[in-house]
């Protein structure tokens, strides 16, 4: 492994160790409820209609939290076919447990390499506050979409939301948090912008919208 490489391995896992057991107790209240809504200006019931409107039957969802949109959207059938796909184990046990009732499946896996899901297809893909943990600009880490598409079945849809640094509004409680979180590790954003996750979804899909509230980019994608 080159020392870039090895530099890129420990940006991912820092911003993976972070959700601890201790932390993904206190998530939703602290990320979801409180930093989303206050540091962010995108509360989390923004996020949660965009999972009641864009959510399949069969879903794999990146970066599932602690499960908390997943345990509170509406499927559109009673027996939804649910993958988590995460690199902390942690999150995949805590979100797996809260929403048992749907039996889902769980890969421990690093978006950033190929998904190695076999034959797997979904009809919707959910990236919701991933893009910005992981290191790079979005033009390298926009990778994650083409790991994706292979594992979309037609008319498929991606999903997601993520926080950036140019080309939104910022007030100055939100440039703190951001600051701060890329100073611990938990994000890696400060070159991630606006312009550029148009461009990069561009690139790959014919139809997409990207919807911004805050500092917060939600985006869609259609196969």
């Amino acid at each position: 492994m080159t020392p870039a490489e090895e530099c890129h391995a420990q940006r991912v896992a820092t911003a993976a160790a972070v959700y601890s057991e201790e932390m993904l107790r206190r998530y939703d209240l602290i990320v979801l409820a409180l930093a989303c809504r206050i540091g962010l200006g995108c509360p989390r019931g923004v996020m949660l209609g965009q999972y009641q409107r864009l959510v399949g039957a069969e879903h794999l969802d990146i970066g599932p939290g602690t499960g908390y949109f997943l345990d509170r959207c509406r499927f559109p059938v009673p027996d939804p076919r649910i993958t988590l796909l995460d690199l902390n184990e942690n999150a995949l046990a805590v979100a797996s447990e809260r929403i048992a009732r749907y039996q889902p499946i769980g890969h421990r896996r690093d978006v950033l390499q190929p998904l190695d899901l076999g034959g797997a297809r979904f009809e919707s893909v959910a990236l919701n506050l991933v893009l910005h943990c992981l290191p790079g600009p979005l033009t390298r880490k926009a990778v994650v979409f083409d790991h994706i598409v292979p594992h979309l079945r037609p008319g498929g849809r991606i999903f997601g939301s993520t926080v950036l640094t140019h080309g939104v509004s910022h007030t100055s409680r939100s440039r703190r948090l951001v600051d701060r979180l890329n100073a611990t590790g938990v994000f890696n954003n400060r070159e991630d912008r606006l312009s550029d996750l148009h461009t990069e979804l561009s690139r790959r899909f014919d139809r997409y919208e990207i919807t911004v509230r805050g500092t917060v980019a939600l985006f869609e994608a259609h196969a």
